[in-house]
């Protein structure tokens, strides 16, 4: 679903993409010391960088999701295509009820992910969300997706990815409207220089009645066996973000945010804690606006049953949010 976009890029579902080989070998050359086999080829070859809204997702995997209130969620796998979930939230807010239900197909996507995939989501207000991804082409994957709020149409969106050997293009057309002339139009685009660094850039283009505009953002993203730097840089803003990973039990992740429209940077660490023989996930987090958070889950094994427990700290402004949230698979 689109949303304004942010210093660190306007950002869609995507995922890793598929490895290619660069450049070629010839025959009838005798070489001596280490042969030019498929492993010396394999260590040329760029891969596919993946889709742009990707580039901050491990150090953002690594931060605690705020949790309030009381929440109760039952999956349901109804058949190995067909799944439905039930959500009860109680908060301070008001108690609402969602219903989702999805279908997967049998091709194969990004990671365990598997298209054509259909989305729907409604809650106990009447609002709509509704999601389909399908692969057009063996590189090329479209999606469409619709938000309503109650009985009115909020935002709509279309958008088509092509993934090539080393490198990803994105086009995205948003919210069109033909009467009151205006639409968004966004682009995105990626490129694997070598093994090891992606470079990359954004458009953002929007068209009102009253105003008219567009921002370009550059990207940036280091990846190592150990850790990944990244950096989104343009005239809204800059967004830097660096994952870590100690060892099998033990994950890092630092962010920082800038933005020239509010005049508000945002500096934040996070890190998360697996302890495997407890089935026990924390994780934890502090930012320069000093608030403390984090997030316990525990798997009750073997019992179908996920329970997580959160508390956040905004020591500024003397507020204490807390809540716990119980999953049935």
């Amino acid at each position: 679903i689109w949303r304004p976009p942010t210093p660190g890029g306007w950002r869609l579902p995507g995922a890793s993409g598929r490895a290619a080989a660069e450049g070629s070998s010839g025959s009838g050359v005798r070489t001596t010391g280490r042969p030019m086999g498929n492993g010396v080829a394999a260590e040329r070859r760029l891969r596919n960088p993946g889709s742009f809204e990707r580039l901050h997702r491990r150090s953002k995997d690594v931060f605690p999701q705020q949790l309030e209130g009381v929440k109760l969620i039952i999956n349901k796998h109804l058949s190995s295509h067909f799944q439905a979930t039930h959500t009860i939230h109680l908060s301070s807010m008001s108690p609402h009820y969602h219903f989702k239900t999805m279908y997967s197909g049998d091709q194969a996507g990004d990671s365990d992910e598997t298209l054509p995939q259909l989305l729907g989501e409604v809650d106990s207000a009447g609002s709509l969300n509704a999601q389909f991804v399908a692969l057009l082409a063996n590189r090329i994957r479209a999606k469409a997706a619709f938000q309503t709020q109650q009985d009115r149409f909020q935002t709509w969106q279309f958008d088509t990815e092509y993934r090539g050997d080393a490198f990803t293009a994105t086009f995205t057309l948003g919210n069109p409207d033909i009467i009151n002339e205006s639409v968004i139009l966004v682009a995105h685009f990626l490129q694997s220089v070598s093994r090891n660094l992606v470079l990359g850039g954004e458009m953002v283009y929007h068209r009102r009645p009253s105003e008219e505009g567009a921002i370009f953002t550059l990207a940036a993203k280091y990846t190592t066996s150990q850790w990944i730097g990244t950096l989104n840089i343009g005239r809204g803003g800059a967004h830097a973000s660096y994952y870590h990973r100690a060892n099998d039990q033990v994950q890092v992740g630092v962010g920082f945010e800038a933005s020239t429209q509010t005049q508000d940077t945002t500096f934040s660490f996070g890190y998360q804690l697996d302890i495997p023989r407890a089935n026990m996930l924390f994780r934890g987090s502090l930012d320069s606006n000093w608030v403390v958070g984090g997030v316990l889950e525990k798997k009750l094994a073997p019992l179908p049953l996920t329970l997580a427990l959160g508390a956040f700290i905004d020591h500024m402004k003397n507020k204490l949010q807390y809540g716990f949230t119980v999953t049935v698979c």
